[in-house]
Protein backbone atom coordinates (compact mmCIF):
# COMPACT_ATOMS: atom_id res chain seq x y z
CA UNK A 1 0.00 0.00 0.00
CA UNK A 2 1.35 3.44 -0.90
CA UNK A 3 2.37 5.64 2.03
CA UNK A 4 2.01 8.82 0.00
CA UNK A 5 -0.64 11.25 1.12
CA UNK A 6 -3.48 11.86 -1.33
CA UNK A 7 -3.35 15.07 -3.31
CA UNK A 8 -6.42 17.18 -2.54
CA UNK A 9 -8.19 18.22 -5.73
CA UNK A 10 -9.52 21.75 -5.52
CA UNK A 11 -12.39 23.28 -7.47
CA UNK A 12 -12.20 26.77 -8.91
CA UNK A 13 -14.87 27.89 -6.43
CA UNK A 14 -12.80 26.60 -3.50
CA UNK A 15 -9.72 28.25 -4.99
CA UNK A 16 -11.43 31.64 -5.05
CA UNK A 17 -12.64 31.23 -1.48
CA UNK A 18 -9.10 30.44 -0.40
CA UNK A 19 -7.77 33.40 -2.38
CA UNK A 20 -10.10 35.70 -0.44
CA UNK A 21 -8.89 34.19 2.82
CA UNK A 22 -5.30 34.82 1.76
CA UNK A 23 -6.03 38.43 0.84
CA UNK A 24 -7.70 38.89 4.24
CA UNK A 25 -4.36 37.98 5.81
CA UNK A 26 -2.95 41.18 4.35
CA UNK A 27 -1.27 40.03 1.15
CA UNK A 28 -1.35 42.49 -1.72
CA UNK A 29 -1.63 39.81 -4.42
CA UNK A 30 -2.40 36.10 -4.41
CA UNK A 31 -1.93 33.86 -7.44
CA UNK A 32 -1.60 30.15 -8.16
CA UNK A 33 1.05 28.57 -10.35
CA UNK A 34 1.58 24.91 -11.26
CA UNK A 35 4.61 23.11 -9.90
CA UNK A 36 6.83 23.01 -12.97
CA UNK A 37 10.16 24.21 -14.26
CA UNK A 38 9.89 28.00 -14.04
CA UNK A 39 10.09 30.30 -17.04
CA UNK A 40 13.58 31.65 -17.76
CA UNK A 41 15.23 28.56 -16.26
CA UNK A 42 17.70 28.38 -19.15
CA UNK A 43 18.58 32.06 -18.68
CA UNK A 44 19.19 31.36 -15.00
CA UNK A 45 21.63 28.54 -15.80
CA UNK A 46 23.43 30.74 -18.32
CA UNK A 47 23.61 33.51 -15.69
CA UNK A 48 25.27 31.11 -13.26
CA UNK A 49 27.61 29.89 -15.97
CA UNK A 50 28.82 33.45 -16.57
CA UNK A 51 29.55 33.87 -12.88
CA UNK A 52 27.12 36.79 -12.70
CA UNK A 53 26.08 35.74 -9.18
CA UNK A 54 29.45 36.81 -7.81
CA UNK A 55 30.27 35.43 -4.37
CA UNK A 56 26.74 34.11 -3.74
CA UNK A 57 28.09 30.58 -3.99
CA UNK A 58 25.02 28.97 -2.44
CA UNK A 59 23.18 29.68 -5.69
CA UNK A 60 25.46 27.40 -7.69
CA UNK A 61 25.35 24.39 -5.35
CA UNK A 62 24.00 21.33 -7.13
CA UNK A 63 21.18 20.80 -4.63
CA UNK A 64 20.24 24.48 -4.76
CA UNK A 65 20.08 24.51 -8.57
CA UNK A 66 18.03 21.30 -8.55
CA UNK A 67 15.46 22.78 -6.18
CA UNK A 68 15.24 26.02 -8.16
CA UNK A 69 14.47 24.10 -11.33
CA UNK A 70 11.99 21.70 -9.70
CA UNK A 71 9.80 22.78 -6.75
CA UNK A 72 9.22 19.07 -6.07
CA UNK A 73 12.82 18.91 -4.86
CA UNK A 74 11.98 21.44 -2.16
CA UNK A 75 8.64 19.81 -1.25
CA UNK A 76 8.15 16.23 -2.45
CA UNK A 77 4.82 15.88 -4.20
CA UNK A 78 4.46 19.64 -4.72
CA UNK A 79 1.64 20.42 -7.12
CA UNK A 80 1.00 24.13 -6.61
CA UNK A 81 2.85 27.31 -5.69
CA UNK A 82 0.68 29.89 -3.96
CA UNK A 83 2.44 33.11 -4.92
CA UNK A 84 1.86 36.15 -2.71
CA UNK A 85 3.22 39.68 -2.47
CA UNK A 86 3.47 42.54 0.01
CA UNK A 87 3.80 46.14 -1.08
CA UNK A 88 6.41 48.64 0.09
CA UNK A 89 5.99 51.57 -2.28
CA UNK A 90 7.07 54.77 -0.49
CA UNK A 91 4.47 57.37 0.38
CA UNK A 92 4.51 60.32 -2.05
CA UNK A 93 5.34 62.74 0.79
CA UNK A 94 8.07 60.48 2.20
CA UNK A 95 10.81 62.15 0.18
CA UNK A 96 11.13 65.91 0.07
CA UNK A 97 12.27 67.53 -3.20
CA UNK A 98 16.00 67.32 -3.73
CA UNK A 99 16.64 64.71 -1.04
CA UNK A 100 18.62 62.59 -3.48
CA UNK A 101 20.82 65.59 -4.20
CA UNK A 102 21.97 65.70 -0.56
CA UNK A 103 25.30 63.92 -1.00
CA UNK A 104 25.86 63.73 2.75
CA UNK A 105 22.68 61.81 3.46
CA UNK A 106 22.78 58.05 3.89
CA UNK A 107 20.49 56.44 1.32
CA UNK A 108 19.18 52.93 2.00
CA UNK A 109 16.86 50.72 -0.01
CA UNK A 110 13.21 51.49 0.73
CA UNK A 111 12.42 47.95 1.90
CA UNK A 112 15.05 48.23 4.65
CA UNK A 113 13.53 51.25 6.41
CA UNK A 114 11.88 49.23 9.18
CA UNK A 115 11.73 45.80 10.75
CA UNK A 116 13.16 43.06 8.52
CA UNK A 117 10.37 42.20 6.10
CA UNK A 118 11.25 38.51 6.33
CA UNK A 119 9.85 38.45 9.87
CA UNK A 120 6.51 39.92 8.82
CA UNK A 121 6.34 37.77 5.68
CA UNK A 122 7.11 34.57 7.59
CA UNK A 123 4.36 35.30 10.11
CA UNK A 124 1.77 35.77 7.39
CA UNK A 125 2.95 32.73 5.44
CA UNK A 126 2.58 30.60 8.57
CA UNK A 127 -1.00 31.81 8.89
CA UNK A 128 -1.58 31.11 5.20
CA UNK A 129 -0.22 27.58 5.59
CA UNK A 130 -2.50 27.01 8.56
CA UNK A 131 -5.52 28.27 6.59
CA UNK A 132 -4.67 25.94 3.69
CA UNK A 133 -4.30 22.90 5.95
CA UNK A 134 -7.57 23.74 7.70
CA UNK A 135 -9.28 23.65 4.32
CA UNK A 136 -7.37 20.64 2.93
CA UNK A 137 -6.00 18.68 5.94
CA UNK A 138 -4.10 16.11 3.88
CA UNK A 139 -2.03 18.75 2.07
CA UNK A 140 1.61 19.33 2.92
CA UNK A 141 2.98 22.88 2.81
CA UNK A 142 6.35 24.63 2.79
CA UNK A 143 6.72 28.43 2.90
CA UNK A 144 9.59 30.49 1.48
CA UNK A 145 10.40 34.16 1.27
CA UNK A 146 13.37 35.20 -0.90
CA UNK A 147 15.93 33.11 0.94
CA UNK A 148 14.54 29.84 -0.39
CA UNK A 149 15.52 27.91 -3.52
CA UNK A 150 12.69 29.21 -5.70
CA UNK A 151 12.91 31.27 -8.91
CA UNK A 152 10.02 33.27 -7.60
CA UNK A 153 9.66 35.97 -10.24
CA UNK A 154 9.14 33.37 -12.96
CA UNK A 155 6.57 31.54 -10.88
CA UNK A 156 4.89 34.85 -9.99
CA UNK A 157 4.59 35.70 -13.68
CA UNK A 158 3.09 32.28 -14.30
CA UNK A 159 0.64 32.95 -11.44
CA UNK A 160 -0.50 36.17 -13.13
CA UNK A 161 1.08 38.66 -10.70
CA UNK A 162 2.95 40.67 -13.35
CA UNK A 163 5.72 40.49 -15.92
CA UNK A 164 9.50 40.48 -15.47
CA UNK A 165 10.70 43.91 -16.55
CA UNK A 166 13.96 44.97 -18.15
CA UNK A 167 15.32 45.75 -14.68
CA UNK A 168 14.64 42.06 -13.78
CA UNK A 169 11.96 43.14 -11.28
CA UNK A 170 8.39 41.83 -11.34
CA UNK A 171 6.12 44.66 -12.49
CA UNK A 172 2.35 44.92 -12.22
CA UNK A 173 0.57 47.57 -14.34
CA UNK A 174 -1.29 49.02 -11.32
CA UNK A 175 1.13 48.19 -8.48
CA UNK A 176 4.46 48.79 -10.16
CA UNK A 177 7.51 46.90 -8.90
CA UNK A 178 7.51 47.92 -5.22
CA UNK A 179 6.49 44.43 -4.14
CA UNK A 180 8.19 41.66 -2.20
CA UNK A 181 7.41 38.07 -3.13
CA UNK A 182 6.79 34.98 -1.08
CA UNK A 183 5.40 31.55 -1.84
CA UNK A 184 3.70 28.61 -0.21
CA UNK A 185 4.50 25.28 -1.82
CA UNK A 186 1.77 22.70 -1.37
CA UNK A 187 0.80 19.23 -2.48
CA UNK A 188 -2.79 20.42 -2.96
CA UNK A 189 -3.68 20.49 -6.65
CA UNK A 190 -5.13 23.99 -6.99
CA UNK A 191 -6.27 25.16 -10.45
CA UNK A 192 -3.61 27.59 -11.76
CA UNK A 193 -4.22 31.18 -12.74
CA UNK A 194 -3.55 32.40 -16.26
CA UNK A 195 0.04 33.61 -16.72
CA UNK A 196 0.76 37.30 -17.21
CA UNK A 197 1.88 37.00 -20.80
CA UNK A 198 2.26 40.62 -21.90
CA UNK A 199 5.59 42.44 -21.79
CA UNK A 200 4.69 46.08 -21.18
CA UNK A 201 8.19 47.55 -21.00
CA UNK A 202 8.01 48.36 -24.71
CA UNK A 203 10.97 50.40 -25.95
CA UNK A 204 11.66 51.99 -22.55
CA UNK A 205 15.27 51.59 -21.34
CA UNK A 206 15.27 54.08 -18.46
CA UNK A 207 16.40 51.49 -15.93
CA UNK A 208 19.31 50.36 -18.11
CA UNK A 209 20.48 53.91 -18.76
CA UNK A 210 20.10 55.02 -15.13
CA UNK A 211 22.16 52.27 -13.48
CA UNK A 212 25.34 54.09 -12.37
CA UNK A 213 27.49 50.95 -12.31
CA UNK A 214 26.20 49.40 -15.54
CA UNK A 215 24.86 46.33 -13.74
CA UNK A 216 21.86 45.99 -16.07
CA UNK A 217 23.78 44.83 -19.11
CA UNK A 218 20.70 44.39 -21.30
CA UNK A 219 16.95 43.80 -21.01
CA UNK A 220 16.43 41.37 -18.11
CA UNK A 221 20.16 40.82 -17.76
CA UNK A 222 21.71 41.76 -14.43
CA UNK A 223 25.34 41.21 -13.50
CA UNK A 224 25.18 41.07 -9.71
CA UNK A 225 28.92 41.71 -9.49
CA UNK A 226 28.29 45.32 -10.51
CA UNK A 227 24.96 45.83 -8.74
CA UNK A 228 24.96 48.33 -5.86
CA UNK A 229 22.62 46.10 -3.85
CA UNK A 230 25.03 43.18 -4.17
CA UNK A 231 28.10 45.31 -3.50
CA UNK A 232 26.69 46.90 -0.33
CA UNK A 233 24.84 43.90 1.11
CA UNK A 234 25.96 40.50 -0.17
CA UNK A 235 29.61 41.10 -1.01
CA UNK A 236 32.06 40.38 1.76
CA UNK A 237 35.44 42.03 1.68
CA UNK A 238 36.61 44.74 -0.66
CA UNK A 239 34.36 46.57 -3.12
CA UNK A 240 36.15 46.87 -6.50
CA UNK A 241 37.65 50.34 -6.71
CA UNK A 242 36.32 51.14 -10.17
CA UNK A 243 32.76 50.63 -8.94
CA UNK A 244 32.99 52.73 -5.78
CA UNK A 245 32.35 56.14 -7.38
CA UNK A 246 29.10 54.87 -8.93
CA UNK A 247 27.77 53.85 -5.52
CA UNK A 248 27.51 57.49 -4.46
CA UNK A 249 25.83 57.74 -1.06
CA UNK A 250 23.74 54.57 -1.41
CA UNK A 251 25.14 52.74 1.57
CA UNK A 252 22.63 49.85 1.72
CA UNK A 253 20.96 48.58 -1.42
CA UNK A 254 19.64 50.60 -4.33
CA UNK A 255 16.28 51.65 -5.76
CA UNK A 256 17.44 53.53 -8.85
CA UNK A 257 16.01 51.13 -11.42
CA UNK A 258 12.64 51.33 -9.65
CA UNK A 259 12.72 55.08 -9.09
CA UNK A 260 13.05 55.75 -12.82
CA UNK A 261 10.49 53.16 -13.95
CA UNK A 262 7.34 54.84 -15.33
CA UNK A 263 5.21 51.95 -14.06
CA UNK A 264 6.01 53.14 -10.52
CA UNK A 265 4.37 56.53 -11.02
CA UNK A 266 1.30 57.00 -8.82
CA UNK A 267 1.24 53.51 -7.34
CA UNK A 268 -0.46 53.01 -3.96
CA UNK A 269 1.67 53.27 -0.83
CA UNK A 270 2.67 49.80 0.36
CA UNK A 271 1.52 48.38 3.67
CA UNK A 272 5.09 47.58 4.70
CA UNK A 273 5.85 51.30 4.41
CA UNK A 274 3.26 51.95 7.09
CA UNK A 275 4.66 49.18 9.26
CA UNK A 276 8.12 50.73 8.98
CA UNK A 277 6.81 54.15 9.96
CA UNK A 278 5.12 52.76 13.10
CA UNK A 279 8.06 50.62 14.18
CA UNK A 280 10.34 51.88 16.92
CA UNK A 281 13.58 50.43 15.57
CA UNK A 282 16.61 52.20 14.08
CA UNK A 283 15.22 53.59 10.83
CA UNK A 284 18.00 55.36 8.95
CA UNK A 285 17.30 58.81 7.59
CA UNK A 286 20.35 60.70 8.73
CA UNK A 287 23.72 61.89 7.57
CA UNK A 288 26.44 59.42 6.73
CA UNK A 289 28.77 61.11 9.21
CA UNK A 290 26.41 60.76 12.18
CA UNK A 291 25.60 57.15 11.27
CA UNK A 292 29.29 56.25 10.96
CA UNK A 293 29.99 57.84 14.34
CA UNK A 294 27.17 55.84 15.90
CA UNK A 295 28.50 52.57 14.47
CA UNK A 296 32.07 53.35 15.52
CA UNK A 297 30.85 53.68 19.12
CA UNK A 298 29.06 50.31 19.06
CA UNK A 299 30.55 46.93 19.87
CA UNK A 300 29.58 44.00 17.67
CA UNK A 301 27.23 42.75 20.40
CA UNK A 302 25.62 46.17 20.72
CA UNK A 303 25.20 46.32 16.96
CA UNK A 304 23.45 42.94 16.88
CA UNK A 305 21.18 43.99 19.74
CA UNK A 306 20.17 47.23 18.01
CA UNK A 307 20.00 46.04 14.39
CA UNK A 308 19.25 42.33 14.75
CA UNK A 309 15.63 42.63 13.59
CA UNK A 310 16.45 44.78 10.57
CA UNK A 311 17.72 44.02 7.08
CA UNK A 312 20.67 46.28 7.94
CA UNK A 313 22.10 43.45 10.05
CA UNK A 314 23.00 41.42 6.96
CA UNK A 315 26.28 43.16 6.02
CA UNK A 316 27.06 43.58 9.71
CA UNK A 317 28.73 46.50 11.44
CA UNK A 318 31.89 45.98 9.38
CA UNK A 319 30.01 46.00 6.08
CA UNK A 320 28.03 49.13 6.93
CA UNK A 321 31.18 50.98 7.99
CA UNK A 322 32.85 49.88 4.74
CA UNK A 323 29.88 51.22 2.77
CA UNK A 324 29.81 54.47 4.72
CA UNK A 325 33.51 55.01 4.01
CA UNK A 326 32.73 54.72 0.30
CA UNK A 327 29.80 57.10 0.62
CA UNK A 328 31.78 59.63 2.62
CA UNK A 329 34.60 59.46 0.10
CA UNK A 330 32.12 60.17 -2.67
CA UNK A 331 30.56 63.09 -0.75
CA UNK A 332 33.51 65.40 -1.32
CA UNK A 333 32.80 67.00 2.07
CA UNK A 334 36.02 67.97 3.90
CA UNK A 335 34.14 67.72 7.21
CA UNK A 336 33.97 63.95 6.67
CA UNK A 337 37.75 63.65 7.11
CA UNK A 338 37.44 63.50 10.89
CA UNK A 339 34.98 60.60 10.80
CA UNK A 340 36.91 58.69 8.14
CA UNK A 341 40.11 59.07 10.18
CA UNK A 342 38.37 57.33 13.10
CA UNK A 343 37.84 54.31 10.87
CA UNK A 344 41.60 53.72 10.92
CA UNK A 345 41.22 52.65 14.56
CA UNK A 346 39.02 49.77 13.46
CA UNK A 347 40.45 46.25 13.67
CA UNK A 348 38.88 45.34 10.34
CA UNK A 349 41.36 45.60 7.45
CA UNK A 350 38.38 45.96 5.10
CA UNK A 351 37.16 49.09 6.89
CA UNK A 352 40.68 50.52 7.03
CA UNK A 353 41.21 49.92 3.31
CA UNK A 354 38.01 51.72 2.35
CA UNK A 355 38.83 54.51 4.80
CA UNK A 356 42.16 55.02 3.02
CA UNK A 357 40.36 55.20 -0.31
CA UNK A 358 37.89 57.71 1.11
CA UNK A 359 40.70 59.90 2.46
CA UNK A 360 42.36 59.97 -0.94
CA UNK A 361 39.03 60.95 -2.55
CA UNK A 362 38.40 63.67 0.02
CA UNK A 363 41.94 65.02 -0.29
CA UNK A 364 41.50 65.17 -4.06
CA UNK A 365 38.16 66.94 -3.69
CA UNK A 366 39.67 69.43 -1.25
CA UNK A 367 42.45 70.12 -3.71
CA UNK A 368 39.87 70.77 -6.41
CA UNK A 369 38.17 73.34 -4.16
CA UNK A 370 41.27 75.04 -2.84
Amino acid sequence: MSSERPEPAVSIEDRETFRREALDLGFLQVGFAPSATPPHADAYLEWLGRGSHGEMRWMEREDSVRRRLDPGEALPGCRTLVMVSLGYAPAPEAESPGVHDDVGRALIATYAAGRDYHLEFELRLERLASALRDRWPSAATKPYVDYGPVLERGHAQRAGLGWVGKNTMLIHPKLGSWTLLGELLTTARIPPDSPFAADRCGTCVRCIEACPTGAITGPRELDARSCISYLTIELRGSIPEHLRPGIGNRVFGCDICQEVCPWNDDVPTGELTGLAASWGGPVRSQSMMSWAEELLDLSDDQFRSLYGETALARPGREGLLRNLCVGLGNSGDPAALRVVMRCFDEKSPVVREHAAWALARLDAARGDVF
